[in-house]
């Protein structure tokens, strides 16, 4: 049975890395299709108030810009497949340094938006679903509609004027590196991550919520019943305890979609993450950064999606990977 188990592990890993460099391989052409349509010479951008026509033709060449696109993109491909993302046209540093740069700040935001979100939508999911049809209920309900749609630069601002500008509680802006100081990276990471977590948290409370209620109409729940169990043995062994098995598979659609989708949120409190240097990476057409960041989220996305997998099965032994 364990060389069944370790065969079909390995079958599984090995189908999901294929999987993944495919999505990888689709990735890289959209994205560098999509950055080579948008109008405005990066060249010129890039030199700014340095250009002359002899500066513009050597950084035209030495960026590979004057050759063909399908030249281009297939030497693209070829650095990448070795780690090299190429040079940023603006600062000139390989891009590789300045993702690795910025990684953990968007790393301990994700993580500490996710946590926030886990704490909001648990209780709130659980207590929605059992007590359906009364007034909490619908107050979890109203309020997780909310979050949904209130835009993030909206809450962002909001948290801004409420817990920085009139009560000062807060920084506004601003990060710094865990390692440095503990204390005062919480102060600055506090309110992004709020924003951040109160959106996440919304959607999953929906999704926890319908899973309590699904996993309370299932024949075990009235078979526990009818024995004569505990309601609060039947409530938290088995219905919370089951439901709760799916949260891992949505904790880690929405740590992959938190790194991938704070661009608004890092820009609103000048964080220096990725999504801010994808966002200048863009104002700036930088194509080289803006192509490494992309490839590099969707790297971490499908590495979620399949450390969550594995999870998956460790904690429900009825799944097997397949």
């Amino acid at each position: 049975m364990s060389a069944f188990l370790r065969n079909s592990t390995v079958r599984f890993l090995a189908r999901r890395l294929a999987y993944s460099a495919i999505v990888l391989a689709g990735v890289m052409v959209v994205v560098f299709s999509l950055v080579h349509l948008v109008p405005g010479d990066p060249i010129r951008i890039a030199l700014g108030t340095r250009y002359t026509p002899e500066a513009y033709d050597a950084l035209l060449v030495a960026s590979g810009l004057d050759r063909p696109l399908w030249e281009q993109f297939f030497s693209y491909i070829g650095s990448a497949v070795t780690g090299d993302l190429g040079v940023s046209f603006r600062n000139g540093s390989p891009v590789t340094v300045n993702l690795l740069d910025r990684l953990p700040a968007t790393a301990s935001l994700a993580v500490v938006g996710l946590i926030v979100a886990l704490l909001i939508s648990v209780p709130a999911g659980i207590w929605s679903a059992l007590h359906e049809g009364r007034v909490s209920d619908a107050i979890v309900r109203v309020s997780s509609q909310f979050g949904v749609s209130v835009p993030d630069f909206w809450m962002g601002m909001l948290m801004i004027t409420l817990f920085s500008s009139v009560l000062g509680w807060l920084p506004s802006s601003g990060y710094v590196p865990l390692t440095e100081d503990p204390l005062l990276w919480l102060r600055h990471v506090t309110l992004p991550a709020v924003t951040v977590g109160i959106v996440a948290g919304a959607i999953m409370t929906r999704y926890i919520r319908a899973a309590v209620l699904e996993v309370a109409a299932a024949g075990y729940v009235r078979t526990a019943r009818s024995k004569g169990l505990a309601p609060a043995v039947i409530t938290f062994r088995h219905i919370v305890r089951n439901a709760l098995i799916p949260v891992l598979t949505i904790a880690g659609i929405q740590l992959a979609t938190i790194l991938g989708g704070v661009i608004v949120v890092e820009v609103v409190f000048a964080w220096p993450g990725i999504g801010r240097l994808v966002f200048d990476a863009v104002a700036a057409r930088d194509y080289p950064l803006i192509q490494g960041a992309v490839l590099l989220i969707a790297a971490l996305f499908l590495l979620i999606n399949l450390i969550v997998d594995v999870l998956y099965a460790v904690v429900d032994p009825r799944i097997r990977l397949s």
